[in-house]
């Protein structure tokens, strides 16, 4: 039990000094960012989705260009029993492009996403520092534009949540998943 608390703190602690260096993508173009994404990669050391990562499965995200330059986002998960789970946010744009915020209703807390790689017609990856009572946890999320990921993306997407501090325990390719119906 303490190295395993150990090992977390190590991670915590590396994940805030190397998240604070963490620069969005250059020239990011929002409107090629427009679409359905598939969640394919998901890795974080929170300990809700250490908890529940084993029954996760890939779900999509529909990014939204606004007028103001903001981002409309809308998740939706099916779940096992065929009901489906949503989430949306509205993500306001901040003075570095390709970085935004927003505050999430659903989970009480505030959140600072950059993008940090795109191919937009292949995969974005998208790192998010999640604060909540003056807990920080990072999330990162490896979207695609189909339900696949070449095994070199998913080696990327690996190396990349190990360097924001995620154990690699913790990072995971989520099983393919029927889609919600359109709401």
């Amino acid at each position: 039990m303490r190295n395993t608390l150990l090992r977390m703190l190590a991670a915590l602690l590396c994940a805030l000094a190397a998240c604070a260096d963490i620069v969005p993508v250059k020239d990011l173009d929002l409107q090629k960012m427009a679409g359905k994404w598939y969640m394919v990669g998901f890795a974080t050391n929170a300990q809700w989705f250490v908890n529940h990562k084993a029954g996760m499965k890939m779900g999509t995200a529909v990014l939204v260009p606004t007028a103001g330059g903001d981002l409309d986002l809308s998740y939706a998960n099916l779940n096992a029993d065929g009901t489906c789970w949503r989430m949306t946010h509205l993500a306001k744009k901040t003075d570095t492009p390709g970085r935004f915020t927003f505050h999430s209703q659903a989970w009480n807390n505030e959140n600072d996403m950059r993008i940090v790689e795109v191919q937009y017609d292949d995969y974005a990856l998208v790192h998010t520092i999640k604060s909540k009572e003056g807990v920080s946890e990072v999330l990162n999320k490896l979207y695609s534009r189909s339900q696949e990921a070449s095994a070199t993306l998913q080696q990327r997407f690996s190396q990349f949540s190990q360097e924001t501090g995620v154990l690699p325990e913790n990072i995971a390719i989520l099983p393919k998943n029927a889609e919600c119906p359109e709401a």
